[in-house]
C-alpha cells in the first residue's frame, strides 16, 4: 500500500506563494505518475497539476497554469507543488495523489491520495 504525506500547507495574503511537498513510501516511486488536485469547501474535488514519471511532462488546469509549478524528485519519493500568485479562489484542502503509468487529469484514474493538506489565501 503506497503512503503519501502533505506537507506545507498554511495561510498566505493574495498575491504570496507556498511550496507544497508530497512524500511517497512507495520504493519504486519513479514508477507511479503524480498529481495534485484540490477541494474547496461545497465544491468537488478537481484536478490542479500532474508530472510524468521521469518530470519530462507536466500538465496544468488552466486556472493555475502559469502561477503553479509541479516538480519531482525521483530519489526523495517527493512531489513539490510551487504555488505563486495565490489568490483567494485557490483556497481549498490539496492532495496529491499517484497513479501507475501515465499521467492524467482525472480524480478517478488515481490509486493512492494523500489526506491533504489546507491552503487558505486572505484577501
Amino acid at each position: 500500500q503506497v503512503q503519501l504525506v502533505e506537507s506545507g500547507g498554511g495561510l498566505v495574503q493574495a498575491g504570496g506563494s507556498l511550496r507544497l511537498s508530497c512524500v511517497s513510501s512507495e520504493r519504486t516511486f519513479s514508477g507511479h505518475a503524480m498529481g495534485w488536485f484540490r477541494q474547496a469547501p461545497g465544491k468537488e474535488r478537481e484536478f490542479v497539476a500532474t508530472i510524468s514519471r521521469n518530470g519530462g511532462t507536466t500538465y496544468y488546469s488552466d486556472s493555475v497554469k502559469g502561477r503553479f509549478i509541479i516538480s519531482r524528485d525521483n530519489a526523495k519519493n517527493t512531489v513539490y507543488l510551487q504555488m505563486n500568485s495565490l489568490k483567494p479562489e485557490d483556497t481549498a484542502v490539496y492532495y496529491c495523489a499517484a497513479r501507475r503509468t501515465l499521467t492524467s487529469t482525472r480524480t478517478t484514474d488515481y490509486e493512492y491520495w494523500g489526506q491533504g493538506t489546507q491552503v487558505t489565501v486572505s484577501s
